[in-house]
């Protein structure tokens, strides 16, 4: 493609949006090259307009636009006293899709992998110790994967001193799931956090 440098500079972009998959590069591509020139100049506002306009909250860090409160932290129905702490802003939409919570949140920005050179200084957990200092309910809704288990045992400990009452999500059997295709971390945690019926 070396008589082709436009559409190479494009490519090198797209590889540095993350998540976006190496094979969906060249399709990615192929729409942009396709789209007429007000598709092209629409996605260029939003782009543009966004990154003006959207910022993240100076206590949660979840997005808000720039010109309003957050509308988790300022929500007067929301309980500031329980704050559920994740990885990301979609961890979040997540929840919310749920109904089911009425607190605030801290959005950590990721969580801890030294493999990908991300550290606790990485993310957002000093700003979630000052935060929670006078004290809190904590709800680490984390993924329990094996990074997410390390972020979730740092914040405890964190914040072992501090006069917070730490909980997380339920872990175990999902609804719906049939046993025998669960791995075998999942049904240890589901035997070893048994409730009663």
């Amino acid at each position: 493609m070396s008589n082709l440098p436009s559409l190479e500079n494009l490519l090198r972009l797209l590889q540095q949006v993350p998540y976006l998959a190496s094979k969906n590069l060249y399709r990615v591509a192929n729409f942009f090259l396709e789209a007429d020139d007000a598709k092209i100049e629409q996605f260029c506002r939003a782009l543009k307009e966004v990154k003006r306009n959207i910022a993240a909250c100076d206590t949660c860090f979840a997005w808000r636009e720039k010109t309003q409160s957050c509308g988790y932290c300022a929500n007067p129905r929301r309980d500031q006293g329980v704050i559920c702490v994740i990885a990301s802003w979609q961890d979040l939409l997540a929840l919310e899709r749920t109904q089911g919570y009425q607190g605030v949140y801290h959005v950590l920005g990721g969580l801890i992998c030294p493999l990908e050179g991300i550290s606790p200084s990485d993310l957002k957990i000093t700003q979630l110790v000052q935060r929670v200092a006078q004290g809190a309910e904590i709800v680490l809704a984390i993924s329990q994967t094996p990074e997410g288990e390390v972020t979730s045992a740092y914040i405890a400990d964190k914040l072992k001193n501090l006069p917070v009452k730490i909980t997380c999500l339920a872990r175990g059997v999902p609804v719906g799931s049939t046993i025998e295709y669960m791995d075998r971390v999942t049904l240890y945690k589901a035997l070893s956090e048994r409730r009663p019926f």
